[in-house]
């Protein structure tokens, strides 16, 4: 069930989870807040939809929610690919591979770290 709404939540709002269970009991809670939260609520609980009344209005609740001033939007997360890697690794300096990535300085330099410190495996060869 878990990763069905992980599938869900990618499909209509653009968002990975990874659904892992709790520690303390084995529960799978998956978390979505703010402007994805209200994407979300927006499209299960749509007007003239069967649902419980209290449910109905929990969602209609959040439509009026703002984003306070000075909180700054993340945006998901970019993974890395294979040919981003082979870049990052051919060229040996985060900052000669600014153009050809697009990405930070500072996403630049941990992937170096991850990568030579065997965090994260190596590309596969092309």
């Amino acid at each position: 069930m878990a990763a069905y709404v992980c599938r869900y939540g990618q499909e209509v709002a653009g968002v990975e989870r990874n659904p892992r269970p709790n520690s303390r009991d084995g529960i799978y809670n998956v978390l979505y807040s703010m402007e994805v939260a209200q994407h979300l609520a927006a499209e299960l609980y749509y007007p003239g939809c069967l649902s419980l009344e209290r449910k109905r209005e929990a969602a209609a609740s959040l439509t009026t929610w703002v984003r306070p001033a000075g909180i700054r939007q993340v945006h998901t997360k970019r993974r890395w690919a294979d040919h981003e890697d082979r870049i990052l690794l051919k060229l040996e300096s985060p900052t000669a591979a600014a153009e050809a990535l697009g990405r930070t300085a500072q996403s630049r330099n941990l992937r170096m770290w991850r990568l030579r410190t065997g965090q994260v495996p190596l590309p596969r060869s092309e």
